[in-house]
Formats: structure tokens, C-alpha cells, sequence
């Protein structure tokens, strides 16, 4: 099966689709990788819906990447006496980190990292911003504030303070624990949530050990200030535009997620946006014209994949929501506008050897009308570059390791094959022709482009570039 686009979709497991024909239903639908979120669900849910992946997996001969995406560390308000309150607007309320349960004047707030670093004027923002607070006093035990946006909170509802970077570590034991499941189960990616700093990644990544790729979640401002060290650091990145729309004001966030996919592309690690795409199909089975756009935009900006949450983890139209953002994604691919704008974005090179053949061959392609580029890759950065350069045909990766071909899943245009590495330069060519063939990505009478390290399966060592015209008699030249 091959998608009619580069850009890939991402798909959440939930009590809506957390079963075998669901999970079947969204792959032929379009989607091409698949996201637990352990905010929700147990461990026997997870590993229930990692069998039935790679159960379709093996039935279908094509890799699919899982995303284990931890919950981090959440503030929230303890509980209140009714399950309920209404805070009204104008009138106090006090967060204190003593009482077990509260009410519309006092509500418990038992994170005492949070008391010394809460100043006068300070924004808190509670249920995703829907209620709104500024800080009059901090006490040693408490913070008195008034009412600016009231509204009906219930039990745990989440906490914001925007502009406060909190001595708050990104992995809670819950994480760890959750961590070191899907790595015991051979998830290939971990998002990382509450990313505040550098700090935070290269703590996750010692954990991980190479077991699987790290992806960063953007959804902090206070990562917005250690951006490029963060990105750097990271295998990929997420735009969480959820978490970053309540802690800064919502029309900073467009410009913001623009600025994260070009640095991403640039840096040669693949991007992810992510949340509220579809979210009206939730209960609809259709969306609304503004969230076409919006998805359009993140195909037009040169986004790796685009994500959808609970459209399909609670949504009553998953099939439907995946439908709807897989046909965006090959009506903006065919825009002519489209390609010109992934022609005008092009990184520079880094000064390396593989990146200067990684670069031609995007160019030679369209000098000679080659109808496909073909890499081979060990560690998967040969891809990773090739599909930065967001050429105008296809990139068939070439790998002898399964994780990596998983892995590769969610990187813009990449169509992963896994087979053993090549053994001479004859073998090479015809290797790579043969599979183009074989995966219906080329005909004969056609030219692809090849590029290899020698000595054949060196990570990292790309320096081989070869033009090859598939022939009827399999002698390719």
C-alpha cells in the first residue's frame, strides 16, 4: 500500500478504537502510525493495542510506528466537598496546599514546589484557561487571588501559570514506570511531556538508551527559550498547541508552530502537529471549514505528520476523521503551490559529504526525471536528510533493521522497505531497482536515483551516487 502523499498521519488509540477491525479501519483509511496515551488507560490496554499493531503489521507487510505518549507532570487542584464549585467573577479564592477538600473560597493546591515561585500579578489558569486567576498574595501555605474569568470546576482540573518555569522534573514515577513498559514492549517512539528545558531531554534519553526515538513535546513556553538546544538534543519534536494555546495568548501560537516546523526541517528532525485538528468530528461527521484549513496549513508548512487525539481515541467518526485529513493531504501535495513553496524552503547543507550528495540527488532527480530517490540507511540519518531536502519524488529507505524502518514511519515521504544491506555496487543497484519495482513505485523504462555508504552498512557514510534506468531483462544501467 502506498499513500498518494509525503505527509503522514498519526492516529490515537482510545476506548473508541482500541480494538482489532478499528485499528484495521484506520490504517486503510490513512493512518501510517498510532499513539497511546498513557494520560489515559492502563498497561493491559496498551499492550492490547501494541499486539493488534503489529499483528497488522505482519498482515499487511508494511511498518507502522507506535507512539507512547507519557503524561508527565500534571498540577492540579485537589478535591471540593460537592465534586463541584463555581467561582464567580470578581470575588477571591484561596489555593491552599493544607485542606483535603474545598469549596468556591478555597480550593487545595498540594504542589508546595509551586507556593515560593508565585508572585503578586501572576496569571493561574485552571481547566485548560477556562478559568481565570491573578495573584493578589503567596503566603507560605497559600496564594489569595481574584476571579477574572469565573465558571463551574470540578475535581483534579489541571493548573497553568503561565511565564513560570517550575522546578518540576519531565518524568514522574508513573513516566518511569510507563517508560520502561513500552520500551519493554518495543514501542518505537516516547513523546515526552512538560519538556521545560535541555535538561529534561538529555535525563529522558539516558533512560531510553537508544531503545527508541525520543520526540520532544513542545507545549511549554519556557522551552520556547532553550528552543534550538532542546530540538537539537531531540529525535523529533511535537507542536502540542493545546497546552501552549492556554499558557500563551492564542494568536502567538500560528507564528510560533510556523517558526517550530521550519527549525525542525532545518535541523533535519521530523515534525509533529498535534492537537484539536478535526476536533468538531468529534461528534461530527464532518469538520468545519476553518479546521480543513488549519490542516492544510500544517501540509503547506512542511510538517513530517499531523496528529489526531481524541477525534479518534473518543470520537464517534474516527474512520471518518482519519478519511477527512488524509484527502486535505493529497489535494494541498498536488497544489503547484505547494511544491513551490517546498522548493523555496530548502535548508542548506550541512558541509559534509552525505549531505552533499543527499542534497543533489533531489535535484538530479529533476534534471534527469527520475521518478524515485532510493537511500540505504543503518541508523536512519541518511534518511532523515534525504527527507529534509522534501524532494519532489518519492525516497524509498532501504534498511537491514526493522526498528529503524518503524521508526522512519512518521518522516515526511519516506516509504521503508527492510532488507539486508547491499554487497557490492552491482548489487546495490539492482537491490534498489528491484524493490522500487516490487512496491509499485516505478516502471520500467524509468531512472531512479541510489545513494549508499561504502563500505556497504557503515552508519553514517553516505558517499555512493548512482542514476539507474529500470530495463524489462532486470539489467539496470
Amino acid at each position: 500500500m502506498k499513500r498518494q502523499r509525503n505527509i503522514k498521519i498519526i492516529a490515537t488509540l482510545g476506548p473508541s478504537t482500541g480494538n482489532k477491525q478499528s485499528i484495521r479501519e484506520l490504517f486503510e483509511a490513512g493512518a501510517d502510525a498510532f499513539r497511546l496515551n498513557f494520560s489515559h488507560g492502563d498497561c493491559n490496554e496498551h499492550l492490547n493495542n501494541i499486539k493488534l499493531i503489529r499483528e497488522l503489521e505482519n498482515s499487511t507487510g508494511k511498518h507502522i510506528s507506535i507512539i507512547s505518549d507519557l503524561q508527565g507532570p500534571k498540577i492540579r487542584i485537589g478535591k471540593i466537598s460537592k465534586g463541584f464549585a463555581v467561582l464567580k467573577n470578581g470575588e477571591q479564592v484561596r489555593l491552599d496546599k493544607n485542606i483535603n477538600l474545598g469549596n468556591s473560597k478555597i480550593l487545595p493546591l498540594h504542589h508546595k514546589e509551586i507556593f515560593p515561585l508565585v508572585k503578586k500579578g501572576h496569571y493561574i489558569l485552571i481547566d485548560d484557561g477556562r478559568v481565570r486567576l491573578k495573584v493578589d498574595k503567596v503566603g507560605k501555605n497559600f496564594i489569595d487571588s481574584s476571579i477574572i474569568i469565573g465558571g463551574r470546576i470540578t475535581n483534579n482540573k489541571g493548573v497553568n501559570i503561565p511565564n513560570l518555569a517550575l522546578p518540576i522534573k519531565a518524568l514522574t514515577d508513573k513516566d518511569i514506570v510507563n517508560l520502561k513498559f513500552s520500551l519493554k514492549n518495543e514501542v518505537d517512539w516516547i513523546a515526552l511531556s512538560f519538556v521545560q528545558r535541555p535538561k529534561d531531554v538529555i535525563e529522558a534519553h539516558k533512560l531510553i538508551a537508544g531503545r527508541a526515538g525520543l520526540m520532544v513535546k513542545i507545549e511549554k513556553p519556557s522551552a520556547l527559550q532553550k528552543i534550538n538546544k532542546i530540538i537539537d538534543l531531540a529525535d523529533a519534536v511535537m507542536v502540542a498547541r493545546g497546552d501552549l494555546g492556554v499558557e500563551l495568548p492564542i494568536e502567538d501560537v500560528p507564528g510560533i508552530q510556523k517558526k517550530l516546523i521550519r527549525l525542525a526541517r532545518r535541523m533535519g528532525k521530523p515534525v509533529v502537529v498535534a492537537t484539536q485538528m478535526l476536533e468538531s468530528m468529534v461528534n461530527s461527521p464532518t469538520p468545519t471549514r476553518a479546521e480543513v484549513s488549519d490542516v492544510a496549513t500544517a501540509v503547506y508548512d512542511g510538517s513530517d505528520a499531523v496528529m489526531l487525539s481524541e477525534e479518534t481515541s473518543v470520537g464517534k467518526f474516527p474512520i471518518d476523521a482519519v478519511s477527512v485529513m488524509n484527502r486535505v493531504a493529497e489535494k494541498v501535495e498536488v497544489d503547484p503551490l505547494y511544491r513551490y513553496i517546498m522548493d523555496a524552503e530548502h535548508p542548506n547543507p550541512d558541509p559534509t559529504t552525505s549531505d552533499a550528495i543527499t542534497a543533489a540527488a533531489g535535484r538530479v532527480a529533476d534534471t534527469v526525471s527520475a521518478k524515485l530517490i532510493a537511500t540505504y540507511t543503518t541508523s536512519g540519518s541518511t534518511a532523515l536528510r534525504a527527507a529534509r531536502e522534501r524532494p519532489s519524488v518519492p525516497i524509498l529507505v532501504l534498511t537491514p533493521i526493522k526498528k529503524t524502518a518503524r521508526r522512519l514511519t512518521i518522516s515526511w515521504g519516506l516509504h521503508c522497505v527492510e532488507t539486508e544491506d547491499a554487497h557490492s555496487m552491482q548489487d546495490m543497484v539492482s537491490r534498489a531497482c528491484d524493490l522500487a519495482r516490487a512496491e509499485g513505485l516505478v516502471k520500467i523504462g524509468q531512472r531512479i536515483i541510489i545513494t549508499a555508504g561504502v563500505p556497504f552498512g557503515t552508519p553514517g557514510t553516505t558517499n555512493v551516487f548512482r542514476i539507474a534506468k529500470i530495463t524489462k531483462t532486470g539489467f539496470y544501467k
